[in-house]
């Protein structure tokens, strides 16, 4: 049964919870996104970039063998993987690339699926280029229709030719979502960034607690993985969520993985607390 949605709580609130959590644990696992999450929402999506806060710190706490971090990325893998430096996993275009050490698995019905994904893009980019400022993101295999910077008039417009497009090129074998004024093509399978968050936390021990900590439709699934073993975080609003936890911006979260690499960081080496 689907986790049902409720507003999430302020990061703050739930730290009690946390501290008890990690007291019992044996490591940290820690999934993030990237975009809107260690990165702040920009028009131009290839100026994304950390924010120095969220530099310093993921650099101190990927240090830490007590935990093991992940980024888990709507963004093609070798995108974000020159994005961001330091955590030991990553995971691309929601989880159909999963990179692991010296190994890279992809979803192999994704990979099947990438031709029907460029020819997509293709059309795309012939059908949107009167429309000021839309932009087709070909990640192989996936696709990204970007409409931040469209006037607002002309939005529909991007939503209807996209759709048609999707719908002739792509039959039944891709699927259209939404996102933060972006529209996600992608493979029709039942996969996603929780899957991927589900396959790392299955990896580690029994007292592994994960966090999730993300900010879009897509990161919803890796919320529904990690609670309530573990908490989702959302960045932004207090919109109904499946995270219990929320922070306002990429900013705040620099300031929650500050605390897990220190007060965190404390209570799963050293254990309860008395």
């Amino acid at each position: 049964m689907q986790q049902q949605r409720t507003k999430p709580n302020p990061i703050d609130e739930l730290r009690p919870r946390i501290r008890t959590r990690l007291e019992e644990a044996t490591e940290l696992l820690l999934c993030l996104d990237f975009d809107g999450t260690l990165a702040p929402i920009v028009d131009d999506p290839d100026e994304a970039a950390p924010t120095r806060a969220v530099s310093n710190v993921l650099e101190k706490i990927t240090d830490e063998p007590d935990v093991t971090t992940a980024i888990v990325s709507g963004r093609g893998l070798a995108d974000v993987r020159e994005r961001v430096d330091g955590p030991r996993i990553y995971a691309g275009n929601h989880g159909l690339e999963l990179e692991r050490g010296d190994s890279v698995a992809v979803h192999p019905i994704a990979r099947k699926r990438a031709a029907r994904v460029d020819a997509v893009c293709e059309a795309l980019e012939i059908a949107l280029d009167p429309v000021p400022n839309a932009r087709v993101e070909n990640k192989r295999l996936t696709a990204t229709v970007h409409y931040r910077s469209v006037p607002e008039p002309a939005r529909p417009q991007v939503e209807r030719l996209t759709r048609e497009t999707v719908s002739r090129f792509g039959g039944e074998g891709l699927e259209l979502s939404t996102g933060k004024a972006i529209l996600e093509i992608g493979p029709s399978i039942d996969w996603g960034k929780g899957n991927a968050v589900g396959m790392l936390v299955a990896d580690r021990s029994d007292g592994t607690v994960p966090i999730y900590i993300g900010d879009d439709v897509t990161d919803e699934s890796a919320f529904r993985t990690v609670e309530p073993r573990g908490v989702g975080v959302r960045v932004g609003d207090d919109a109904p969520t499946a995270a219990s936890g929320r922070v306002r911006s990429p900013e705040q979260v620099a300031s929650l993985l500050e605390w897990f690499a220190t007060t965190g960081v404390e209570r799963v080496r050293n254990g309860p607390v008395p």
